[in-house]
């Protein structure tokens, strides 16, 4: 009985980590796409025919 009760538990403790690490996973997955979704929503607005200036120094 008693390596029934390792055997479940080290299957628990597998299945915990999984969740964390689908979590956390998750967590910077959303961080990566907001930043992505926040540079791509700031596009300057500039006139047709603008010639923006070009520092070479």
């Amino acid at each position: 009985m008693h390596r029934t009760e390792d055997v479940v538990a080290r299957a628990l403790a597998v299945v915990a980590a999984s969740k964390a690490l689908r979590e956390r996973q998750d967590r910077e997955r959303r961080e990566i796409y907001g930043r992505i979704e926040l540079a791509t929503l700031r596009k300057p607005n500039l006139p047709k025919g603008t010639q923006l200036p070009l520092n070479l120094q």
